[in-house]
């Protein structure tokens, strides 16, 4: 009995993940956190925002080399927000977005905070008659 060997042909299939598919599953990861007002924060992307065209990926810019991505994200915080925690919060769930979802290697995640949101409730002042006594 003879044996028929076929040879398959050579496959040169590729997977090519935009870099704006990126910058939106990172913005979108990043602005899933209460202490993040808004990506980007120029004022006409702010007005954009509020009358509901937001786009995900406003404030973010994705460096591709290979399957390696470095992200850098522009941000404003809620005021009274731990910053320096919130940012590292951000860093981590981004990298775990983009990395789980295109299977890309996250070398870096750069949070550049361009602001504080100072909400309406933070400006008012109560104003006392008289100083409470001391304990």
């Amino acid at each position: 009995m003879s044996e028929q060997v076929m040879e398959q042909p050579r496959r040169e299939d590729r997977i090519k993940i935009s870099e704006e598919v990126i910058a939106t599953i990172a913005g979108i990861a990043a602005s899933g956190d209460e202490n993040v007002a808004s990506m980007g924060g120029s004022f006409v992307d702010g007005i954009a925002g509020m009358l509901g065209r937001k786009a995900p990926g406003k404030g973010i810019r994705v460096e591709m080399k290979e399957n390696q991505v470095n992200i850098d994200m522009a941000v404003v915080m809620q005021y009274g927000c731990k910053i320096h925690e919130a940012a590292r919060e951000m860093q981590k769930r981004v990298r775990s977005a983009v990395e789980d979802m295109t299977g890309l290697e996250v070398v870096s995640v750069n949070v550049n905070v361009l602001g504080i949101n100072v909400g309406k409730d933070a400006g008012k002042v109560e104003v006392l008659e008289e100083l409470p006594p001391r304990s």
